[in-house]
């Protein structure tokens, strides 16, 4: 087993874990960890050690778990009866004349899912801003959803220190949110 292999493998459980509590289906869970591996075993160069494999293995799962409630959100559970074929359980949806025997839900509102994604992109914006080691503080710590001690031990710095940077992290982001993002959406 390669050095990679061995980081991974130790991997899977916090990762798992951190899946299991986004989506809270098991299956899904180990699905989207396994396709993360699979991802970074695939393409071993994509890492360039900017970050530790962790925190790159767990950017990475984020996004296979975004596509994975987006697919959900978008399918239509088709639960047949015991008795019924798939054909029959989606004939029974409609009336004889094509229409819906119950309308599905409406889909969220549009302007509303913009407004997140827009919001979203200048959080990230405001996150490049902020000096680096401030920066990857707030990420392991609020992002990552590591516990103080552990963002500690892996930057080396005290309790205290930590603390003092967090509230720097946020101090600097709402700055930059307030400028960058809630004034505009006054105007």
């Amino acid at each position: 087993m390669s050095p990679l292999e061995e980081e991974l493998s130790a991997l899977h459980k916090p990762l798992l874990r951190f899946a299991k509590l986004q989506l809270r289906d098991d299956a899904a869970a180990e699905d989207a960890v396994s396709a993360t591996l699979l991802a970074i075993l695939e393409k071993p160069a994509a890492f360039q050690g900017g970050s530790s494999l962790r925190t790159y293995a767990t950017g990475i799962l984020k996004h296979k778990l975004v596509d994975h409630i987006r697919r959900c959100s978008r399918e239509v559970a088709i639960e047949p009866l015991d008795e019924q074929s798939l054909d029959e359980a989606i004939e029974a949806m409609f009336r004889e004349d094509g229409h819906w025997q119950d309308k599905p839900a409406a889909w969220v509102e549009p302007e509303r899912a913009l407004e997140q994604t827009q919001l979203m992109k200048a959080l990230e914006r405001c996150l490049e801003r902020l000096p680096a080691r401030v920066a990857r503080v707030f990420m392991m710590r609020e992002w990552l959803e590591k516990d103080t001690r552990e963002v500690c031990d892996e930057l080396g710095i005290t309790a205290n220190n930590c603390h003092v940077m967090l509230f720097r992290a946020r101090m600097l982001l709402r700055t930059c949110l307030d400028t960058n993002w809630f004034q505009r959406s006054v105007s």
